[in-house]
């Protein structure tokens, strides 16, 4: 096995939780080349894996938005590419018909993904020259062995991220320095998954009693005001300026703590080994959920808002305190 093409498009958390199997693929197969398929908008997880050798974006969400030419020729070009290379085998860990057009464009005889009850849409099957399935199981640890059962390899040991950020050119929010920076991740794009703001801004106000720094990051017009309602029952917070996902990626690794809600940064937190608390609303923590004590863990049943005390209890689970 000399080169492996993973696709795994969207979206930041999965593609963050999906990292691990670059690691065993190398495990597996010494000296191997990884590639990753990706849109772009999330392409920069795959750059930070350290084991990855060839990075492949196209801007898929921005052309569905944005029927442009020059995002036509972008994905042309990167469809150039992909297939300047050709591929011992394609693993779709995707599912989707983009992921599977993806498949059928690179250059290889053997793709696998998914079997059809599986594939979060059926019509991608058409791309696959051989099948695998979707283990009962939590969902990050069952990617891993998906891979394994493909290509028939014994998974061995935890997951390995292996992310290596590019260094900050500037203060982007959160040094290491006095006080302790604590982030939290009240925005999601899902309205379900949202924790109370009066929870957040008590939250806040606690951190702040034991002597963090805490930041609101936000992404739209609608996530800064959301914050600044949490700011100002909470007046010592703040909220951070604009950032890019780079820039909100080295926040997180410069941070003491990261409290959030299901959403990607937060896994993103988990996978640089920060002190991270993900609070569980309308998702199943069991399932997609981060857990790996000391350093993080989830709280929340999936069905309710939990409390401001269960959030500060897991805080106390991770921080030490």
């Amino acid at each position: 096995m000399k080169r492996i093409l993973i696709i795994k498009v969207t979206s930041l958390g999965d593609i963050v939780q999906a990292q691990p199997v670059v690691s065993d693929l190398r495990r597996a197969f010494p000296g191997v080349k990884v590639d990753w398929a990706a849109d772009e908008m999330f392409a920069d997880v795959a750059r930070w894996n350290v084991g990855i050798d060839r990075v492949l974006c196209a801007p898929l969400r921005r052309f569905k938005k944005e029927r442009r030419w020059e995002n036509l020729k972008a994905i042309a070009s990167a469809i150039v590419e992909l297939r300047r290379e050709r591929y011992d085998v394609v693993i779709d860990i995707h599912g989707v018909y983009k992921s599977a057009i993806i498949a059928v464009l690179a250059r290889s005889s053997r793709r696998l993904g998914y079997r059809s009850r599986d594939l979060g849409e059926r019509g991608a099957a058409f791309a696959y020259t051989g099948r695998f399935s979707r283990p009962e199981c939590h969902a990050w640890h069952g990617m891993r062995v998906s891979v394994a059962e493909a290509l028939g390899y014994r998974l061995e040991g935890p997951p390995v991220y292996n992310l290596q950020l590019p260094r900050a050119e500037a203060d982007v929010g959160a040094t290491r320095t006095a006080p302790p920076v604590a982030i939290l991740f009240h925005a999601t794009s899902n309205d379900e998954k949202k924790w109370p703001a009066t929870h957040w801004a008590a939250v806040a106000r606690e951190l702040t009693e034991r002597g963090f720094r805490v930041v609101l990051p936000w992404g739209t017009p609608k996530e800064r005001s959301e914050a600044s309602l949490i700011a100002s029952q909470a007046p010592s917070a703040a909220l951070l300026p604009p950032m890019s996902v780079v820039e909100i990626a080295q926040a997180i690794e410069a941070a003491a703590l990261v409290v959030g809600v299901d959403t990607g940064f937060v896994h993103l937190a988990h996978a640089l080994r920060k002190r991270t608390v993900m609070i569980f609303v309308a998702t199943s923590p069991e399932h997609c959920g981060i857990h790996s004590p000391p350093h993080s863990v989830s709280v929340g049943d999936g069905r309710s808002a939990p409390s401001v005390m269960d959030a500060l209890r897991a805080i106390n689970n991770v921080h030490g305190q």
